[in-house]
């Protein structure tokens, strides 16, 4: 199995990027690669060439799935396993990110000491 080291994370909240960032890079181990914006992370994608998407649902401007949409149109995600990060995970509202091609959810308020091992959990699914 191929190890999980880049993430993407698009969060509009500057607060939620730090708790994500250091959870991730000083708990998980991980490279993160941090966006403010849907706009943001279409044009970071290719240099950055993450194995992993952490999205947001609910940003201004463009949101967590119409940058889901943007990303697939605009690159091959077959292999890069987008993951939403929201409250509203009502059973119908994780239906509705799987239908867009999230591979899961991961609810807020998230607790930052587990947050790795959930994404690795997550990771290992997809790779199986």
């Amino acid at each position: 199995m191929i190890e999980l080291q880049r993430i993407m994370h698009v969060e509009d909240d500057p607060s939620i990027q730090q708790v994500a960032k250091i959870a991730l890079e000083a708990v998980g181990g991980f490279t993160v690669h941090t966006c403010s914006s849907g706009k943001q992370a279409l044009a970071d994608y290719p240099d950055f060439a993450p194995q992993l998407i952490l999205l947001d649902v609910m940003m201004p401007g463009m949101d967590g799935p119409t940058t889901l949409q943007h990303l697939q149109q605009q690159y091959d995600l077959t292999a890069v396993p987008a993951v939403f990060m929201t409250a509203k995970v009502q059973s119908n509202e994780v239906a509705s990110y799987k239908a867009l091609g999230a591979v899961d959810v991961v609810v807020k308020p998230f607790d930052p000491m587990t947050l790795s091992d959930q994404i690795r959990r997550i990771w290992s699914d997809f790779q199986q």
